[in-house]
């Protein structure tokens, strides 16, 4: 066994001595029954009690060790305390941050309005212009096409004052055809009347 073995260390080695009287409030498992349970393995009471001290210092340093990793409770709230101090400053980072960024989102968002708006006021100022400027061109239209209608109606007034003139000189001449012609017919029958005449005479 492994305490069997303890007494087979070579004699050279230098084995602390330690008092007899260990104070037992300092350890934290029963040393007495310890240092008997060695003795029964074969040891002698100065290796028996000089390997308990040995161990005692060895779990009390790993105890310590434990004890300085572990958080106390005061440590812990604080600690605890610490955290809920930073997740509220965060928490309220986060808030103004939110707000910031909905501030800028509505300001954009008014922006984007206001240009919105005024692209419409200018779409509709062009609109108005366009029209303005069609009815300008179509006012111009009907201004040429009634100037060029009353040249029309001028040019055909002319031209039936003229026919109109034509037909009168026409029947100028028609009628002194008809007088011309009637006085020959005229002058005609007397001529011819005379003759008859005479020769009715120179028949008698």
């Amino acid at each position: 066994m492994f305490f069997r073995s303890l007494t087979r260390i070579n004699s050279s080695i230098v084995i602390r001595s330690f008092s007899t009287s260990i104070p037992r409030s300092d350890f934290h498992f029963d040393t007495h029954q310890f240092v008997q349970r060695l003795e029964r393995e074969g040891l002698n009471r100065a290796q028996a009690e000089g390997i308990m001290t040995a161990m005692a210092e060895v779990i009390d340093e790993s105890i310590r060790n434990m004890t300085s990793n572990m958080v106390t409770k005061a440590e812990q709230e604080k600690h605890h305390y610490k955290q809920q101090v930073d997740f509220a400053q965060i928490k309220s980072e986060l808030q103004l941050m939110e707000k910031n960024d909905l501030a800028m989102i509505k300001a954009e968002n008014d922006r984007l309005v206001s240009d919105i708006e005024k692209l419409k006021q200018r779409l509709r100022e062009e609109i108005t212009r366009t029209q303005a400027g069609v009815r300008l061109d179509l006012n111009l239209e009907k201004g040429r096409l009634r100037e060029e209608s009353s040249g029309q109606e001028l040019k055909i007034k002319e031209v039936e004052y003229k026919i109109e003139q034509e037909i009168a000189s026409l029947r100028t001449n028609i009628q002194a055809s008809k007088a011309t012609t009637l006085q020959y017919l005229v002058g005609l029958v007397t001529g011819c009347s005379a003759l008859l005449m005479a020769y009715l005479r120179f028949r008698m």
